[in-house]
C-alpha cells in the first residue's frame, strides 16, 4: 500500500528525528570509536534518494518514505551507510574519489555495512548447487515429518537436523569465501519476554546462527522497541526465519488447544505456557545434539561467522536475567514442547526446477 510521504506528524517526525541522532550517538561510538562529530538531521519530502549525508552543510537527510514504508532495521542501515560516507569525507579526507570507490568500500568492509549504491541493504547471492542440493533434501525431510505416525516424524526431523549439522561442518572446514546476511525476526516489543529469549536460543544453538537483540524505533507509535536479528548464510538465516515463525505460531496454537481441554478461560497463564513449550523444544535438541555427538558430528562454532557479528557489533554485552517461577501451566507447555516436531512441506519450485524459497510462512 503506498503512504502518502507527508503523513508523518510533526510530534512523531521530531521523535524519529530524536531516534536517529541516538542511533547515530551509539553507531559512531560502536563502529568509528567516537572520531565523528554529530551532523544535523533532516527529515525531507525527497522521493529522489532515501538518504544523504552532505558535507558542506554537515547534514544528514532522511526522505518519510524511507522511515514510514520501511522497518527501523532498514532505516539503521540506511545511516550506517550515510555514516560511511560522512567518515570518508571528514575523518578520512577522501574528496578525490567517486562517492563509492576503493576508501569508501573498504570502510564498509571494515564494519560488515552494505556499499551499495541502490539505497537499501539486499541479502546475499543465491546458494551454490551444492548447498541448494543439500536444502533440497533437508526441504524433503521436513516434510515427511509431517507424518502422523510420531516415531517416522521423529526420525524424519532427527535426520534433517543431522544433515544441517553435516552442511555446515563441511561449509566450516571449506576454503571458499561465503558471505553472510543478517535478518530481523519477528515483531519489535517493548519487553522482551522470557518465552522469546527461549527461542533465540534455539536458533543459536542448534541452527547455525547468531543471535542478538537489537533496539528499534517503531516511527507511527513514536516509542522504543527491541527485535531479534539473526546473522548467517543466506540458507541457515531463512532456515532460522522458517523456526521462528513455526515454533512462535505452533506455541500459541497449543495454548489454545490446552485451554479448550482445560476449560481456561482467560490468558493469564500464556507466557509461562509458552516458556514451557520453548524450554521443552530446546531441551529435546539439546538430547539430539548429544546423539550426534557420539556419532563424531561435533560443532564447535564459525569463526567466519564470529567475525562478521563481531564487525557488526564490536562493543555488545550480554544481560542475565532470572526467570519467572515455574507454575502448572509451564510444566504442561514444556511436556508439549518435549514432544514437538518441527516439519514443513516441500516448498514450490522456480522456473529451474529448484525451491524459491526453502522453507514459507508457518502454517
Amino acid at each position: 500500500m503506498h503512504v502518502d510521504p507527508k503523513d508523518l506528524p510533526a510530534q512523531l517526525e521530531a521523535a524519529a528525528t530524536r531516534a536517529l541522532a541516538t542511533d547515530w550517538r551509539n553507531l559512531n561510538y560502536a563502529l568509528f570509536n567516537d572520531r565523528m562529530r554529530a551532523p544535523s538531521f533532516v527529515v525531507t519530502s525527497a522521493t529522489a534518494f532515501l538518504a544523504r549525508w552532505t558535507g558542506a552543510t554537515r547534514t544528514m537527510e532522511f526522505s518519510r518514505t524511507l522511515l514510514l514504508e520501511h522497518p527501523w532495521g532498514t532505516v539503521s542501515e540506511v545511516l550506517k551507510h550515510e555514516m560511511a560516507h560522512q567518515f570518508v569525507d571528514e575523518v578520512l579526507g577522501v574528496r578525490d574519489e567517486t562517492a563509492h570507490g576503493p576508501v569508501f568500500r573498504r570502510v564498509c568492509a571494515t564494519h560488515a555495512i552494505d556499499a551499495a549504491a541502490t539505497g537499501l541493504p539486499k541479502d546475499a547471492g543465491g546458494a551454490d548447487p551444492e548447498t541448494d542440493a543439500a536444502l533440497r533434501r533437508i526441504a524433503k525431510l521436513l516434510a515427511l515429518a509431517e507424518s502422523s505416525n510420531e516415531h517416522e516424524a521423529q526420525a524424519a526431523m532427527s535426520a534433517a537436523h543431522r544433515l544441517m549439522l553435516k552442511h555446515n561442518l563441511d561449509a566450516v572446514r571449506a576454503t571458499a569465501q561465503r558471505g553472510f546476511v543478517h535478518r530481523q525476526l519477528g515483531t519489535p516489543s517493548g519487553r522482551v519476554d522470557e518465552a522469546s529469549r527461549f527461542l533465540a536460543a534455539i536458533l543459536s544453538e542448534h541452527f547455525f546462527v547468531q543471535t542478538i537483540w537489537v533496539s528499534v524505533w517503531r516511527v507511527r507509535e513514536g516509542r522504543a522497541a527491541s527485535v531479534l536479528e539473526v546473522l548467517g548464510t543466506p540458507e541457515n538465516v531463512s532456515m532460522a526465519e522458517y523456526v521462528h515463525s513455526f515454533l512462535d505460531h505452533t506455541a500459541d496454537a497449543r495454548w489454545t488447544l490446552h485451554k479448550r481441554a482445560q476449560g481456561i478461560r482467560g490468558d493469564r497463564d500464556r507466557r509461562a505456557f509458552r516458556t514451557g513449550v520453548m524450554m521443552g523444544f530446546l531441551e529435546k535438541l539439546r538430547e539430539e545434539r548429544k546423539g550426534q555427538q557420539e556419532r563424531g558430528l561435533v560443532w564447535a562454532g564459525d569463526p567466519a561467522l564470529d567475525a562478521y557479528f563481531q564487525k557488526r557489533f564490536p562493543r555488545t554485552r550480554s544481560l542475565q536475567r532470572s526467570g519467572a517461577a515455574r507454575s502448572a501451566a509451564h510444566v504442561q507447555g514444556h511436556a508439549e514442547g518435549k514432544r514437538l516436531v518441527l516439519h514443513k512441506g516441500v516448498s514450490g519450485t522456480s522456473g529451474g526446477g529448484g525451491p524459491t524459497k526453502l522453507l514459507g510462512p508457518a502454517r
